[in-house]
């Protein structure tokens, strides 16, 4: 059931925006607040790398920081780890359910929300469930952006090379999509947004069922400044890891974006051979790192030692002479 079916005395509505940092998130956010949404308080603000503001509740931040470290993850964290079977004890999921459940409780009183924070890609599932017992209504924006503008933008602000950006901004665009599909939803492009808020903003209402047909248009077009798009992209995308899952997934997702036919089983093709060959990675690595650590005391000054003990109690004999 959409939005808009629901009669009178509905529950109020959070709209999730969704997507991998630096895709246009906030962007998303704060045009969606100046037409008509409420969002949390105490925002994460201003920043070097953000310059216009995040529009994300710092509160939400700490709670999935915290979520994503009891998981043994991080917002970096290519694996699927932290979304396995079993990753969380039934009692240890709860709790977490709740800690969110008991932040949603102080959202302000209004007929939608609006609440974004990235890592909320990663843990969508609880905080579904938690927006749900906190008699929320769902319903979500995913954002879409060129992989190799948001590797670019990435590598601007931190240490992060353009192959584990890819690799992020695929797990969570193919979290983001598989994990929305049972709730009203839209995909927004980033360029799109900047070149036609109002039209992008129609799709929204009209793919959600929300009433965005009060913009604050001038603060709307103070905000979006032709600069605001940092990285742009030219030329053919770039496909990494041996196989076509980066061009599939923003094809598949800019076709979404356009409201034009896509193929929803190509994305289930590209997450089950990105899990079923991050995993076997993740086991080389995980390897890799015990025997480094074991290493890490064996320096040639060591070895050469060893080498000459075992000389000697072989008495510097056959294959040791």
């Amino acid at each position: 059931m959409t939005v808009a079916a629901r009669g009178a005395g509905a529950r109020p509505v959070i709209v999730f925006v969704l997507g991998v940092a630096r895709s246009g998130t906030s962007a998303l956010a704060r045009v969606l607040s100046l037409c008509g949404g409420a969002l949390p308080s105490a925002l994460v603000g201003a920043m070097p790398d953000n310059p216009l503001g995040h529009w994300e509740p710092r509160a939400a931040n700490v709670i999935n920081e915290t979520i994503l470290r009891r998981l043994g993850s991080s917002g970096f964290d290519p694996t699927m780890r932290a979304q396995e079977d079993g990753a969380l004890d039934a009692a240890a999921e709860a709790a977490c359910v709740e800690e969110i459940r008991a932040f949603l409780s102080t959202l302000p009183d209004a007929p939608f929300v609006v609440i974004k924070d990235p890592r909320i890609s990663l843990l969508t599932g609880m905080w579904f469930e938690a927006a749900r017992r906190a008699g929320f209504d769902i319903v979500a924006v995913n954002a879409v952006r060129h992989p190799q503008e948001v590797a670019a933008s990435v590598a601007q602000r931190s240490e992060v090379s353009a192959e584990l950006s890819t690799a992020l901004w695929l797990k969570v665009n193919l979290l983001t999509e598989a994990q929305t599909r049972d709730v009203p939803r839209v995909f927004v492009e980033y360029v799109n947004l900047l070149e036609d808020w109002r039209r992008e903003m129609k799709r929204v209402s009209s793919a959600l069922g929300i009433n965005l047909d009060a913009p604050d248009e001038d603060a709307i077009n103070a905000f979006l400044k032709p600069g605001l798009r940092h990285e742009r992209h030219q030329g053919q995308l770039m496909d990494l890891f041996g196989a076509d899952w980066v061009s599939t997934t923003y094809e598949t997702l800019r076709a979404a974006a356009r409201d034009e036919p896509w193929d929803q089983s190509s994305l289930d093709r590209v997450f089950d051979a990105y899990r079923v060959n991050e995993r076997d990675f993740r086991a080389v690595f995980e390897g890799y790192q015990r025997i480094e650590k074991v290493n890490r005391y064996f320096r040639p000054s060591v070895m050469k030692m060893i080498y000459e003990v075992r000389a000697l109690a072989n008495r510097r004999r056959g294959t040791w002479a």
